[in-house]
């Protein structure tokens, strides 16, 4: 059993930001020469990844969530709460 739910669009935006923090870290070496308006798109463009990555996985785990809900419904009620309950 997992002990948290994944969330795909928080490591897509984490390993843009790693790459992002590469190229910065290989541009002030010298190691890598590239115009600052290189980063701009990739940041964006990361961005954009990570919403539609969590877009996703909500969509997916939604559709997860109503199957489930009405496979528990079709299956009737639970047997070990049939019969009269009293409440004080």
């Amino acid at each position: 059993m997992l002990r948290h739910e994944i969330r795909p669009g928080r490591a897509v935006a984490g390993l843009v930001m790693l790459a992002l923090a590469g190229g910065y870290a290989a541009d002030a070496a010298g190691a890598w020469n590239a115009p600052w308006t290189f980063f701009a798109p990739v940041f964006i463009g990361g961005l954009w990844l990570a919403a539609t990555a969590t877009w996703v996985s909500y969509r997916l785990r939604r559709r997860r969530d109503a199957r489930k809900a009405s496979a528990e419904n079709a299956a009737g009620p639970d047997p070990s709460h049939s019969g009269s309950t009293r409440v004080p």
